[in-house]
């Protein structure tokens, strides 16, 4: 038979011994090596689940539940956990997602000028209300009648309070002035530097060579990692998503929060 093969090998042009050469000097690094199988490190603490699991077990008259069933639901749990937090931090980033720069959007409303505008009309009503005010109480304090009812001295009264309020505040007014003129113009740092990072009052320089007066010699370039922040909506919103929590007490109870 191995005549047979060589013989064949031989007719198609194939050395048998420089091709098993040739392989081995190319898979000389994993001559003699040996492979093995990581630790299997469960992600729960297995006592405390054990406990649990027996203690539940006990309740349907199962006595006995080996170690492989705690290590099985420690890795179901890592992995049923691993996928919700992959679904939330979806949603949470298309609630983030902002369309004002997309040019196949256009803003039909603005709910936030709206509002301002409202505010600022609520604002000048005020203000008018208060200029009616005022004007009354001044009426009321320089009128100089003898006969003088008890509503015209409580408006007299309330006149005399606010000419006194609106003279503390002009007081208090002309005092921060004054402060503010003793301790002269605040100057601003200038960041002349591309590279300069502001830590705690203390300039760093991010480029490549040290510079004088930043602080320290060292640089450093301090990259700053992007959080996702999930909040109990975005995780309300995959429990109705989801057909096993989507009648489940636990959304619920986070729909009464």
């Amino acid at each position: 038979d191995d005549d047979d093969i060589n013989d064949v090998a031989s007719m198609a042009g194939v050395n048998l011994s420089e091709e098993s050469a040739r392989i081995m000097a190319a898979n000389s690094d994993l001559v003699g090596t040996q492979i093995q199988s990581c630790k299997d490190e469960p992600f729960l603490a297995a006592v405390p689940l054990h406990k649990r699991i027996l203690e539940t077990a006990k309740k349907l008259g199962i006595t006995d539940v080996p170690a492989e069933v705690v290590t099985f639901i420690s890795h179901a749990t890592q992995s049923r956990l691993r996928t919700v937090i992959e679904k939330v931090t979806v949603i949470t980033q298309h609630r983030m997602e902002s369309y004002k720069d997309d040019e196949w959007y256009e803003q039909a409303t603005d709910v936030r000028s709206q509002l301002k505008f409202f505010e600022q009309l609520e604002r000048l009503e005020k203000q008018r209300k208060d200029e009616q005010e005022r004007e009354i109480l001044l009426k009321a304090a320089k009128s100089r009648s003898r006969q003088e009812d008890p509503e015209q001295a409580r408006l007299k009264q309330k006149a005399k309070e606010m000419q006194q309020q609106e003279l503390a505040q002009m007081r208090q007014r002309d005092a921060n002035l004054t402060a503010l003129a003793a301790i002269g113009p605040r100057k601003k740092r200038k960041l002349d530097s591309p590279g300069l990072l502001t830590i705690g009052g203390e300039g760093l320089s991010t480029s490549g060579g040290s510079q004088a007066g930043l602080g320290t010699p060292s640089s450093r370039q301090y990259a700053r990692q992007k959080i996702t922040r999930v909040n109990l909506r975005d995780f309300i919103f995959y429990m109705e998503q989801e057909p096993e929590t989507c009648r489940s007490l636990l959304l619920y109870r986070a729909l009464l929060k």
